[in-house]
């Protein structure tokens, strides 16, 4: 079977947000595979999706703390059409990665027991952003 569909994630604040139960509650047919493969491609070059700590939610913030120092708006950019934040997001985006490939068994994502998918929102008001989520499996 293979099934796709989009999933929209409400505007987020900057910084990194645990959304696994957002995108899985959304996800029409996932309980309907008992063996698969989950394929989230984020649509947007200013936001990333990651893979990380799913319980302390100071692993987020320090995990801002770390890109606003090693990417930082006043850095010389010369891409500065659309605000000090667009091109650092960017970046961060390309260092992180849009998408993950998950693999599902009997209708559920297989993370790790501290595991939880992350939207790192690189913008000030990002907006929401779109995933096409695409299932295969049995």
């Amino acid at each position: 079977m293979w099934h796709q569909q989009y999933v929209t994630l409400a505007e987020k604040r900057r910084g990194f947000h645990l959304v696994t139960d957002e995108i899985i509650r959304n996800i029409d047919k996932l309980v309907e595979i008992r063996i698969g493969l989950l394929h989230l491609l984020l649509q947007h070059t200013s936001a990333s999706l990651t893979l990380n700590e799913n319980c302390d939610p100071t692993v987020r913030s320090d995990m801002e703390q770390h890109f606003m120092r090693y990417v930082p708006e006043n850095a010389p950019w010369q891409h500065k059409d659309e605000g000090a934040d667009d091109m650092p997001a960017h970046v961060k985006s390309s260092t992180l990665g849009v998408s993950l490939l998950l693999p599902v068994s009997q209708g559920r994502i297989q993370l790790g027991t501290w595991q939880g998918i992350w939207l790192g929102e690189h913008r000030n008001h990002g907006g929401a952003r779109c995933i096409i989520a695409t299932l295969q499996g049995e």
